[in-house]
């Protein structure tokens, strides 16, 4: 029988790639495959259930096959670790598939991840130690900064729960356009909702209430919207800012030029574009190539919902239509929220063994 895409070329690889996470000093370590669902649930909301398979324990509630390595990771070291840490893991992962049969559900990941210690050293050395994995893959490398974005939108100068909005939705690139188009009055608020909130009391004369939702719940939803329509809309120069920020794609250096206009005028973004800076000249003194390094202002923005920082990728530039062999990123706000307030600076990158092996055997 010819061993699936799990089989022994891919684990071999693994093994390979955990050996060299291993020499940087990184703890072996696993977890268990099924997860519980609420933990989950509350990082991602209901969203979760499209990728991950649930099932249910008589005694333990809802489950999850384990969709990724880092959330069960972090939580184990925010239970019981001590800070500096650093862990690499190899194991399967499991992914529903909804509209490509040909994607795998069932797949291998080996990860690297950092707690602790520098965050622009730790950034640089996550990358440049994947990188080195990679070489002779002729892979091409994307990163980006959330945490500019995410910074940026703290910001504005408008209500709190605008921001939150925005921020919620910093991993939905369209939601995210939507919602910013809105508060600038680009698009004017949906003919129902215009009626809704003309009305002297849009409750009455209703007896019966359709769907689920009471009469007290109904009420403060449309006090809400009120508030909201009464917010006077975002400046014109702010939107263009963060638009010119979603929109950057060059070289790291070219970007980093770009944003330091922009703090200029958006001096909330300084700190992250100081730590943009000391990144790059962490990476570079790891030996990357930071003057042809490719940056997105939006990479990173439809992964997994914990990134909040810096984030990577490396792709065939002649197989796109393969994932990305490695993604990665900062997580600092993960360990917060598992963590019960207390934050560590953390960062990691995942490899796809199979794909490592698919593109160096240069097979379909």
């Amino acid at each position: 029988m010819m061993p699936g895409p799990m089989g022994g070329p891919a684990r071999a690889e693994a093994a390979r790639l955990s050996a060299i996470f291993e020499a940087t000093g990184a703890q072996a370590v696993d977890t268990s495959i099924l997860q519980p669902a609420d933990v989950l649930l509350d990082l991602y909301g209901e969203d979760i259930r499209a990728r991950a398979y649930v099932t249910a324990d008589p005694l333990r509630g809802e489950m999850m096959l384990r969709p990724d390595f880092t959330v069960p990771v972090v939580r184990a070291h925010m239970e019981e670790g001590g800070d500096p840490a650093r862990y690499t893991y190899a194991g399967e992962v499991f992914r529903r598939q909804e509209t490509d049969p040909a994607r795998p559900i069932e797949f291998l990941q080996t990860g690297f991840e950092i707690f602790g210690g520098d965050p622009a050293q730790a950034d640089a050395e996550v990358f440049a130690t994947i990188a080195g994995a990679l070489e002779g893959l002729d892979l091409r490398p994307s990163t980006g900064d959330i945490g500019i974005l995410m910074a940026a939108v703290r910001g504005l100068g408008t209500s709190e729960a605008r921001k939150a909005a925005l921020l919620r939705h910093v991993w939905r690139p369209r939601r995210f356009r939507a919602l910013l188009d809105r508060y600038s009055a680009r698009t004017p608020l949906p003919a129902h909702k215009t009626a809704l909130l003309a009305a002297a009391d849009p409750m009455a004369g209703i007896e019966t209430l359709p769907g689920l939702r009471g009469r007290a719940e109904i009420e403060a939803r449309i006090a809400t919207l009120r508030a909201e329509a009464e917010t006077p809309p975002l400046g014109e120069e702010e939107t263009a800012l963060i638009d010119m920020i979603v929109d950057l794609r060059e070289t790291a250096p070219n970007v980093l030029s770009s944003l330091r206009d922009i703090a200029v005028d958006m001096p909330a973004i300084s700190d992250a574009v100081t730590g943009l800076t000391r990144r790059l000249d962490a990476l570079s003194a790891r030996g990357v190539d930071v003057e042809t390094l490719p940056f997105e202002g939006s990479f990173g923005r439809t992964t997994l919902e914990y990134y909040d920082g810096f984030v990577f990728g490396f792709q065939s530039p002649t197989r796109a239509d393969l994932p990305p062999v490695a993604t990665g990123g900062r997580y600092d706000a993960l360990t917060r929220q598992l963590g019960q307030g207390r934050a560590v600076p953390a960062v990691g990158g995942v490899i796809r063994p199979e794909l490592v092996v698919q593109i160096r055997e240069g097979r379909a």
